[in-house]
């Protein structure tokens, strides 16, 4: 089932979300929703706040190439257990943020630890965009969006046409 996405600014887009304290089948039945959701959209990533669920929980799909098959992960209490010196610099983008973009610098590799929706324990070494990715999702898990990386007049900026955009969709 495809959920709404919340859009900037939103105040549960703001909030820290609380830990995934054991699965449950809902829970699960949330994440098959939310890729639904990312792959409908069309996204490489869906966090919980941004359905406004404030529980520690995203879904990522990096794979762009035609022809690759599709890698989808869901992941609860997701975490950065390491991350290197040498950073990337992306043009992010975000559901939330409809078609506007910025330059943020993260690091370049992450090694993350997570749940899996069977309630296993995963590590993984993420690099590039999925590292990206990764880290763009975890920051909604704490209250961040990517525009807080950039500059504050930007940021205004961008608020200001979000806050635009919805009127509109207030009026529609």
């Amino acid at each position: 089932m495809k959920l709404p996405i919340l859009i900037h600014p939103d105040p549960r887009l703001k909030k820290n979300c609380a830990p995934v304290p054991d699965l449950s089948d809902s829970l699960r039945t949330l994440a098959d929703n939310m890729l639904e959701t990312m792959y409908d959209a069309p996204g490489i990533g869906l966090a919980a706040p941004q359905i406004g669920q404030l529980t520690r929980l995203f879904v990522l799909d990096c794979v762009k190439e035609e022809g690759e098959a599709a890698r989808p992960l869901i992941m609860f209490n997701p975490e950065i257990v390491a991350s290197s010196d040498e950073t990337n610099v992306y043009e992010e983008g975000c559901l939330s943020i409809p078609e506007q973009y910025a330059e943020v610098t993260r690091p370049k590799v992450v090694d993350a630890r997570w749940i899996d929706r069977d309630g296993n324990e995963q590590t993984e070494t993420f690099d590039g965009l999925w590292a990206t990715c990764f880290q763009h999702e975890l920051d909604h898990l704490n209250g961040k969006l990517f525009i807080d990386h950039i500059g504050a007049m930007r940021r205004q900026m961008i608020t200001r046409r979000m806050q635009k955009l919805k009127r509109e969709q207030a009026r529609a």
